[in-house]
């Protein structure tokens, strides 16, 4: 690392030249081949997805978006002049370039979609394609034709996926306010405007090159329209920290008398190795989303995994390059007027250094403490649900949120979210049988309307409208129900075979598959990172704590999410929509990042340790330096992390408020509790058992170093962790 940081600095006008023709070339190619993101969801294996094949060869006409117009009137919307005002928006809506189809409540074949009351009806918009595929500008259109219909005592709203998409606040903002914060929090950390500017550069470099790479990527992969977003929210935070570690560990190199060149040279052998490590472990975490087998959740870890690589092309490239551009300038004045009076030393009276000598004196009270606060976190998460989260999650002033209270107040809370069973009725015994189902299904409990069957190309359909809304547990009840009960009885002597689709059952099979895979994939990570940090710490001890400190750091901010978003503490305040279940890919993705990040923490803290350990072997000085030298960086890193992560709160969207919120919880948890107290402290208690690794294991593992090379000091004999402990509290 040394020597690449060396030749970048030798030659920092041709590698800044090389990061600018990067950035044109991506920006040009990206402009002209556009993005294919896909929110298509595929489950194979489950029922949802069997019904959307059926429907799909029963119905090829039907491939586009289905979205509505609502409208409530208080003098009824078969006024007159109520219906003539709609009847033209309608007309336009249907003359737009994107629209296919409108059904309006004033024709026959739309009868039924008017209130029993007679004041609320809906048009259905069917697009030309899926709702992915649309240009936003399009479905914008036809939301302002809508509107345009408005007028005191008739209010319209629109809602669907379609609309959903189009009208989803840009990120931009929330990225704006995070930067703006984390700048603040690097001017107070470095004090210095150049310094600060540095890790801003650099995470902006990388965040720019890595989501036009991800828009390319998406032509051959499938990767869904939030990806963007998820990679803007990890790579803004991640390319931020991975520079501040490595300006800092320049900037002590300068102060205590090296050279520019020497002293990027040491950073990067130092804190760049520590960075490529970390950046690597995210990106394996990230890429373990691929055991799932879900293309939805692999191309959400995909799109990450690509931003995170170009912060760690960014931190080991071209912040060299422009270390060699600002020389001790990135110093601030004061720091450069010390220098010139003679290099400076460790301030060993620091804060830091005082509450590493704290956490020394005290291992036992102080990891005990940091431990209760974690399990008291994390007691919501025993009743986490998983969910999807709708339109009702959407902010109460939206049009779609309003449009989604309209169809519950008339029509019934489950009208959000019709069932779709679909049936095989090939033959005339097929088509009885599925009549006889619809006839059944009007006498259950839980069913508000059951529509007749309609015929296709071999299958037919049945709308089954529950009494509860899509989110609620009653819904899920329903289904299964539905299959393990009533659609079995229908199928039973015949060659009917029945399936539940709809976006209803499609997140709940989501659902049902991410939580029968979570513990793979987290035995997955787990161990992945285990070996990693085994293979770099030579130790058995170290990876073992780690893998339990993420575990309480994953409970506790689940427990925070499921506090927030399902019980609804705050979430008022929030501005975050209403209580419902957690969204179901949230665990995956919060554990894929939050391992990732936390491992980040660990490395930097423990190799710092490491190489204290390799130069003294002692343990408890290791320790402590350790702890005082790395504190002050983490801390100011989790700053930065949890004002970027917390940022995205203000997007106003559920899913991104819950990433947002999860994930800033789970860094300022795992950073102020755990990496700076409960971890030196464990370390403290296990003395020389800390370094232990068996010698055949030793002999048989390949050597991966994240610290520069450095003759260990002489250990006992291989014996008992036990022993290894006993001896250093006796030292």
């Amino acid at each position: 690392m040394g020597a690449l940081a060396r030749w970048c600095f030798q030659r920092r006008a041709w590698v800044v030249v090389a990061w600018l023709a990067l950035l044109m070339i991506l920006g040009v190619t990206g402009r002209a081949a556009g993005s294919a993101y896909s929110d298509t969801l595929t489950l194979p294996g489950t029922g949802s997805t069997a019904a959307l094949n059926l429907l799909g060869q029963a119905f090829p006409g039907h491939a586009g978006d289905q979205d509505t117009i609502v409208w409530r009137a208080g003098d009824g919307v078969r006024a007159p002049a109520v219906r003539a005002r709609i009847t033209a928006m309608l007309g336009q809506v249907a003359a737009a370039p994107a629209v296919a189809a409108v059904t309006s409540p004033y024709t026959a074949r739309g009868a039924a979609q008017v209130s029993r009351d007679g004041t609320i009806a809906y048009a259905t918009v069917v697009f030309d394609a899926q709702a992915n595929s649309l240009p936003a500008p399009e479905v914008t259109r036809v939301v302002h034709l809508a509107e345009a219909a408005r007028a005191p005592g008739l209010q319209v709203d629109l809602g669907g996926q379609a609309v959903e998409n189009a009208l989803r606040p840009s990120v931009g903002i929330s990225a704006a306010v995070g930067v703006v914060a984390a700048a603040v929090v690097l001017f107070i950390a470095f004090g210095s405007l150049l310094a600060m500017l540095l890790p801003l550069v650099i995470a902006i470099a990388a965040l720019a090159s890595g989501l036009m790479t991800v828009g390319l990527a998406s032509h051959a992969i499938s990767i869904p329209s939030i990806g963007p977003t998820l990679g803007v929210l990890i790579g803004l935070g991640v390319g931020i920290d991975y520079a501040l570690f490595i300006v800092t560990r320049h900037r002590g190199n300068l102060k205590a008398g090296m050279a520019p060149q020497d002293a990027a040279a040491a950073a990067l052998n130092t804190s760049g190795r520590a960075v490529l490590f970390a950046g690597t472990t995210v990106c394996i975490a990230l890429l373990g989303m691929l055991v799932l087998n879900v293309s939805y959740i692999s191309g959400l870890g995909i799109a990450a995994a690509i931003t995170v690589l170009f912060t760690v092309a960014a931190a080991t490239t071209l912040l060299p390059a422009l270390l060699g551009f600002l020389g001790l300038r990135v110093l601030s004045r004061r720091e450069r007027r010390r220098l010139a009076a003679g290099p400076a030393h460790a301030d060993a009276a620091g804060t830091w250094a005082r509450w590493a000598a704290f956490t020394q004196r005290h291992p036992r009270p102080l990891a005990a403490a940091a431990v209760a606060v974690m399990v008291v976190l994390a007691i919501p998460v025993l009743s986490l649900r998983l969910g999807s989260s709708d339109a009702a999650n959407d902010p109460a002033a939206t049009t779609t949120h309003q449009a989604y209270e309209l169809l519950a107040d008339g029509f019934g809370p489950g009208f959000n979210g019709p069932l779709e069973l679909a049936g095989t009725t090939s033959t005339p015994a097929g088509a009885a049988a599925f009549a006889r189902l619809a006839a059944t299904l009007r006498t259950e409990p839980g069913i508000a309307a059951v529509s007749a069957p309609v015929p296709g190309h071999g299958a037919s359909l049945i709308s089954v409208i529950p009494t509860t809304s899509p989110e609620a547990a009653a819904t899920s009840t329903l289904i299964s129900h539905l299959r393990d009960s009533v659609i079995p009885a229908a199928e039973h002597g015949t060659t009917l075979r029945v399936y539940v689709g709809g976006i209803t059952a499609v997140n709940g099979d989501f659902a049902t598959v991410i939580g029968h895979k979570l513990l793979l994939f987290i035995a997955v990570i787990l161990g992945l990172g285990f070996l990693l940090l085994m293979l770099a710490f030579r130790s058995l001890l170290i990876p073992a704590v780690a893998a339990v400190m993420n575990l309480l750091a994953a409970g506790a901010s689940f427990g925070v999410l499921a506090a927030i978003f399902q019980y609804g503490w705050g979430l008022r305040a929030l501005n975050l929509g209403q209580a419902g279940p957690v969204e179901s890919f949230l665990p995956i993705l919060m554990l894929a990042v939050l391992f990732g990040l936390s491992m980040d923490y660990e490395v930097f803290l423990v190799s710092r340790i490491r190489e204290e350990w390799a130069a003294t072997g002692d343990n408890r000085q290791a320790v402590r330096t350790g702890q005082a030298s790395t504190g002050r960086v983490i801390i100011a890193a989790a700053t930065i992390m949890i004002c970027v992560f917390s940022a995205f709160i203000l997007s106003g969207q559920q899913i991104t408020g819950e990433f947002g919120l999860g994930l800033a919880a789970a860094v300022l948890l795992d950073a102020f509790l755990l990496r700076t107290v409960a971890v030196p402290a464990l370390m403290h208690l296990s003395g020389r058992a800390n370094w232990w690794l068996p010698g055949w294991l030793d002999r048989i593992l390949p050597h991966l170093s994240i610290e520069p090379a450095t003759p260990p000091p002489a250990l006992p004999s291989p014996g008992p962790a036990s022993e290894f402990a006993h001896s250093e509290a006796a030292g």
